[in-house]
C-alpha cells in the first residue's frame, strides 16, 4: 500500500508523467510504458518473433482504446521502437508506404475533396431522413447504397461521404441542444438527454450498416478493393472474368449481408434498432425546410457546382482516368475555384480530418512491415497448404479471414497469392512446364478463397479494412459513442452470418 501511495504521490508530481500521452489515464500511460520495456526483454529472451508478436498485440490495444488515446502517439511509439530493434528496418517500412502510397494520397486527397461537398452531402443525406420513417428501409439503402458505390469506388471515398453527411446532422442537432442549454441554465431536460442517447445510437446503426455495405459491394468487383485488382492482375482476369469466378461465393454473402441488415433492425438486435426521435426528427425537419427556403442564387450555384463535380467524379472512379489520389487534388483544385474558396486557413480545414488518420496509416504500414520481415503469417499459410481438395479453400478462406482481421486485408491478400503463386510455379517446373486442367481449376478457386477471406471475415475488427479503422478514428466516433469494443459488437451479426455463408460457399459451390 505504502508503495502504491508513493506512486502516486509520483506520478502527481512528475512533469515526464503528467505530459507523458497527455490527458490519457494513468493506468494507459503505465500499461504502455511496459510495453516499451518488456517488449525489449522480450526481444532479448525470447527472440525476434515474439518481439514482433507482442507488438502486433499492443497495437491493436491502442486501437481498442482509441477513445481513450488517439492511437498515432502510443501505437507510433511501439512501432518505432520495433524499428530501432531491428524487427524491421527503416528501408522495409519505406517500401510497405511506397506500395501502399496510392492508399495515402487517397486519403489525404479524396477524403479532404469530400470537405468541398459536404453542403450538398448534409442537404441529400437531411431529405432522406426526412421522408423515409423506417428504420429498415433506412438501412438497407444505405447498406445497398455503400455496396453499390464500392463496387465500382473506394470504400474509404464512400467512408468518407457517409461521415460528412452524419456529422453535418449531429452538428445540426447540437446547435440545437446549445441553443436549448442557454434557455435551461439549471440544465437540459431529462427528454433531450435520452433523444441525444437514441439520436447517437440511430447514427451509429446507419454508419455500420454503410460501411458494411461497403466490404459487401468491395468484394464484387475487380475494382472494389486494391487487393481485389493485385489477385486479378497476378491470375489474368480482366472485369467480367473476376465478377463471375467470384460470383458463386460473393453473391451468396451479398444476400446474406442485406437479410442480416433487415434482421438486425427488425428484432432490435446486437444494439441495433435505434429510431430517430420524433424531436430530433422535427429539429432535422425544420432545418431542411428553412435550409430550401433560404437558399439563394449563390447557395444553388454551390450545390449545383458540387453535385456536378460528384457526378463527375463517380465517372472517374468508375472508369479510372487516374489515381483515385489525383482525381481527388483535381476536385478540390475545381470545387475551391468555383465556390471561391481562396482563404489558405479555410483550404487547410478540410485536411485536418484525413490527415491524423494519414499518419496512423503509415504507422500501421510500419508495422505490416514487421509482420512481414519476421515471417509472422508463414506458419499459418504452410498449414494450410498441407490441405488438399475442397478442405484446402476453406482453409485458404479462414487463415486468410483471421490473420485480415487483426492485420491490413491487402497485405494478407499480397502475401497468399504470392507464395501460393510461386507453389503452383514450383509444381509446373516439375511438370515440364504445364498445370493440369484440375491443378489450374484448383489455383483459380484458391485464388476466390484468398480474395474473398480479405474481403469478408475483415469485417469483424477496425483493423482489417481500412475504411473501418477511418470510421473508428473519425471525429464522428467520440461524438456518437462508436469505441473499439461497440464496433466489434455491431459488426458481430454480419460477421457471423456473412463468414459461415462465405465459408460454406467456398467449400462448396465453387
Amino acid at each position: 500500500m505504502a508503495a502504491q501511495a508513493q506512486w502516486r504521490t509520483y506520478l502527481a508530481e512528475s512533469a515526464l508523467a503528467e505530459h507523458f500521452l497527455g490527458n490519457a489515464p494513468d493506468w494507459y500511460k503505465l500499461a504502455i510504458a511496459g510495453f516499451l520495456a518488456g517488449n525489449v526483454v522480450l526481444d532479448v529472451a525470447a527472440g525476434p518473433a515474439a518481439a514482433s508478436w507482442a507488438l502486433l498485440l499492443e497495437f491493436i490495444f491502442t486501437l481498442v482504446m482509441a477513445l481513450r488515446c488517439y492511437p498515432l502517439a502510443p501505437g507510433g511509439l511501439l512501432t518505432l521502437e520495433g524499428v530501432l530493434l531491428g524487427l524491421a528496418g527503416p528501408s522495409a517500412a519505406y517500401d510497405q508506404l511506397a506500395l501502399n502510397l496510392p492508399v495515402l494520397l487517397l486519403l489525404i486527397f479524396m477524403v479532404a475533396s469530400v470537405h468541398f461537398m459536404r453542403e450538398l452531402l448534409e442537404y441529400v443525406l437531411t431529405s432522406i431522413l426526412v421522408r423515409v420513417r423506417s428504420k429498415i428501409r433506412l438501412g438497407l439503402a444505405l447498406c445497398f447504397a455503400g455496396a453499390f458505390m464500392s463496387a465500382f469506388l473506394d470504400a474509404l471515398t464512400v467512408t468518407a461521404v457517409l461521415l460528412t453527411a452524419a456529422h453535418g446532422l449531429y452538428n445540426v442537432y447540437q446547435r440545437q441542444l446549445s441553443i436549448e442549454g442557454m434557455r435551461h441554465p439549471d440544465g437540459l431536460p431529462e427528454f433531450e438527454h435520452e433523444d441525444l442517447a437514441q439520436f447517437r445510437g440511430f447514427l451509429r446503426n446507419l454508419m455500420m450498416h454503410g460501411a458494411v455495405g461497403t466490404a459487401l459491394g468491395g468484394a464484387l468487383t475487380l475494382v472494389g478493393e486494391p487487393q481485389n485488382l493485385l489477385i486479378g492482375q497476378r491470375m489474368g482476369w480482366d472485369f467480367v472474368t473476376f465478377f463471375v469466378t467470384c460470383a458463386p461465393v460473393s453473391l451468396p454473402v451479398l444476400a446474406v449481408g442485406f437479410l442480416t441488415c433487415w434482421a438486425v433492425e427488425r428484432w432490435r438486435l446486437f444494439g441495433y434498432g435505434y429510431q430517430l426521435p420524433p424531436h430530433v426528427r422535427s429539429i432535422l425537419e425544420q432545418h431542411a425546410a428553412e435550409s430550401r427556403k433560404q437558399l439563394q442564387r449563390g447557395d444553388r450555384f454551390r450545390l449545383a457546382t458540387q453535385a456536378a463535380m460528384a457526378v463527375l467524379l463517380l465517372f472517374g472512379l468508375a472508369f479510372h482516368v487516374a489515381e483515385v489520389g489525383l482525381l481527388g487534388l483535381a476536385i478540390i483544385v475545381i470545387l475551391s475555384a468555383m465556390n471561391g474558396v481562396v482563404d489558405e486557413h479555410e483550404i487547410g480545414d478540410a485536411f485536418r480530418g484525413p490527415l491524423p488518420f494519414v499518419a496512423l496509416l503509415a504507422v500501421f504500414f510500419t508495422l505490416v512491415a514487421v509482420i512481414d520481415q519476421q515471417q509472422l503469417f508463414a506458419p499459418v499459410l504452410a498449414a494450410v497448404r498441407s490441405l488438399q481438395g475442397r478442405a484446402e479453400l476453406g482453409a485458404y478462406f479462414l487463415a486468410n479471414g483471421v490473420l485480415s482481421s487483426i492485420s491490413d486485408n491487402v497485405f494478407v491478400g499480397t502475401i497468399y497469392i504470392t507464395e501460393t503463386l510461386q507453389h503452383f510455379d514450383a509444381i509446373r517446373e516439375a511438370q515440364g512446364g504445364v498445370l493440369t486442367a484440375a491443378q489450374t481449376a484448383q489455383l483459380d478457386k484458391i485464388a476466390v478463397a484468398i480474395n474473398m477471406g480479405t474481403n469478408i471475415p475483415s469485417v469483424a475488427t477496425p483493423n482489417g479494412q481500412a475504411a473501418f479503422l477511418f470510421l473508428l478514428t473519425s471525429a464522428l466516433a467520440p461524438l456518437i459513442r462508436l469505441s473499439y469494443m461497440e464496433m466489434v459488437r455491431l459488426a458481430a451479426p454480419y460477421t457471423v452470418t456473412m463468414v459461415t455463408v462465405g465459408f460454406l460457399a467456398t467449400r462448396f459451390l465453387l
